[in-house]
């Protein structure tokens, strides 16, 4: 998963980051209002998180210029501000969710969660393709109803197969959403992942799962290839 983190404070910006890519997410980070309606306009984003204060454009008219364009990525806004007014403004400039400062890294986590169940290509905080299951709460895979194990990267690749099941993935598109915007794209780095991927919920199981498009990419799917 891709976040977008608008935060004018370095410290915070970079707490927020360092604790998303440690659970596996790719983090770009804006620093005032400019660069955020911008970012949109060159990456593709599962989430944006955006504080309110913020120099040159607020949150709240950050928010209302990426929905004018037709945005619809999720936006959790961040802010020091409790009043019942201000959680309005937010949520009427076109906020998903608001949420105080200061606050616990895991509810932020439970938020960002909650967001993203809602687009209807990953509804669900489980996923499943044949017997593969993952559930994005805790982390877990098992397949089989043998657990697991998958290194922060070989979990996030996973899981974007598994929330676009049966559809052709790109390498470019999994690099997108599984690594920054400072990734360089090479090829082979997806290749060594998916290699990876497949000794561990492929090779034990007489059904392979993680298909290989030709030319194309990669796709995960219970089907089998035609």
């Amino acid at each position: 998963m891709r976040v977008l983190v608008v935060e004018d404070e370095r410290k915070i910006a970079d707490f927020i980051r360092k604790g998303l890519s440690e659970q596996g997410y790719a983090v770009d980070v804006a620093y005032d209002g400019d660069e955020a309606v911008e970012w949109p306009a060159v990456a593709e984003f599962d989430v944006i998180i955006l504080d309110v204060m913020l120099p040159l454009r607020d949150g709240i008219e950050v928010c209302s210029v990426l929905r004018q364009r037709g945005l619809r990525t999720p936006i959790l806004m961040l802010t020091a501000k409790d009043a019942v007014e201000d959680r309005v403004r937010g949520l009427d400039s076109g906020a998903d969710d608001y949420l105080v400062k200061p606050f616990a890294f895991a509810e932020l986590l439970a938020r960002l969660r909650a967001l993203t169940r809602r687009q209807p290509a990953v509804l669900g905080a489980v996923l499943q393709v044949g017997d593969l299951v993952l559930d994005t709460a805790t982390r877990k895979v098992v397949r089989g109803g043998t657990p697991i194990d998958l290194t922060t990267k070989e979990y996030a690749i996973l899981e974007y197969l598994m929330r676009h099941p049966n559809q052709v993935l790109t390498r470019t598109m999994m690099a997108e959403h599984v690594w920054n915007y400072d990734f360089d794209n090479a090829s082979n780095v997806i290749d060594v992942h998916i290699r990876n991927l497949r000794r561990r919920i492929d090779d034990p199981f007489p059904a392979k799962l993680i298909q290989t498009v030709r030319g194309a990419g990669y796709r995960i799917s219970a089907r089998p290839t035609e």
